[in-house]
């Protein structure tokens, strides 16, 4: 069984969520619903670290980091042996590129 640790960013992230749901939308049901689906996934990473698909398949960027999907938000993780470090959890059309990587992937993107 793997480690689990979740970065204070990924935690702030997923308080966001929860809030944002809850009170902009006004709907605290479907803002649980949500946070509970995104925690489920992450705990699947305890028994299957590499079941997330490397970031590099999707974008020109030379990390670590893989992702998993939870309905619209995109789990951001490491693996290190045993450890898997939660470091974000994004909604899926934010630009996540910019936010994990800030001007490097600016730099990168600009040269493709």
């Amino acid at each position: 069984m793997n480690n689990l640790y979740l970065s204070p960013e990924a935690q702030d992230d997923l308080s966001e969520i929860k809030a944002y749901i809850a009170e902009d939308l006004e709907n605290p049901q479907a803002a649980l619903s949500t946070v509970t689906k995104i925690t489920k996934t992450i705990r699947m990473l305890q028994e299957h670290a590499l079941i997330g698909v490397p970031l590099s398949a999707i974008a020109d960027v030379n990390s670590d980091y893989r992702y998993l999907i939870s309905g619209s938000y995109m789990i951001f993780y490491r693996v290190t042996g045993k450890d898997v470090f939660i470091d974000r959890v994004l909604y899926g059309r934010r630009d996540y590129l910019r936010i994990l990587f800030g001007d490097i992937a600016e730099d990168e993107i600009s040269q493709l």
